[in-house]
């Protein structure tokens, strides 16, 4: 298959809400060790206020991703609301109204939540942020498309590069943020932020590969 059907995809917001209540405490430990420890917290807060709003509605994955969008704008804490509520309101957006949704339209939606991003923040690739695993990704999606891939090896190609963007904030100096004040201490330490938006797009992918099965 080469697209799901939006209504299908609100299976993805359901993988979503249940990888951040699983890996709360992991969250929140990698945040410990340059940060202010609450990532994890406030991540399982907001998206467990997201599953609560959806409780009983039937809803496809735009109204889903744009429920979850608003509620972490509004509803949690530290620097990682706005920014991930503005992530996910521009996945919203950019497949609202589409029935199916192809290599095309994701290519659409993850290219402006790297954009929506960028115009609030200054982070980039190498600052240790959440940025070094999004900005990767949507790269690597948008090389395999224009190299002619077929939506499922497009999503192969952004989950690896998630990956390896992620990985690769252990061994950066934090540049923005709190982990920032700690200089040359901030290496050797994994970015929390870049790790749960790892946990993220990996989260979106998995499903993405599962739907087109």
């Amino acid at each position: 298959m080469s697209s799901f059907t939006n209504k299908d995809g609100a299976l993805i917001v359901t993988r979503l809400i249940e990888t951040i209540q699983k890996n709360r405490d992991y969250l929140s430990e990698i945040d410990g060790k340059i940060g202010d420890g609450d990532h994890g917290i406030n991540m399982n807060k907001g998206f467990t206020i997201c599953q609560e709003k959806l409780k009983d509605k039937d809803y496809d994955m735009s109204e889903g991703l744009s429920v979850l969008g608003e509620t972490l704008l509004e509803d949690i804490g530290g620097s990682m609301g706005p920014l991930y509520g503005l992530l996910f309101d521009e996945l919203a957006e950019a497949s609202d109204g589409k029935d199916e949704i192809d290599a095309n339209v994701f290519e659409e939606m993850i290219s402006n939540a790297v954009e929506g991003i960028e115009e609030i923040s200054i982070a980039k690739v190498g600052d240790k942020t959440l940025m070094d695993t999004l900005i990767p990704a949507r790269d690597a999606f948008t090389s395999a498309k224009q190299n002619g891939a077929d939506f499922l090896s497009c999503v192969d190609a952004m989950q690896d590069a998630a990956k390896s963007g992620w990985e690769s904030t252990k061994d950066l100096v934090a540049k923005i943020g709190r982990a920032s004040r700690l200089g040359e201490r901030s290496k050797g330490v994994l970015d929390a932020g870049a790790t749960s938006c790892f946990l993220i797009l990996n989260t979106i992918s998995d499903t993405i590969k599962e739907l087109l099965h």
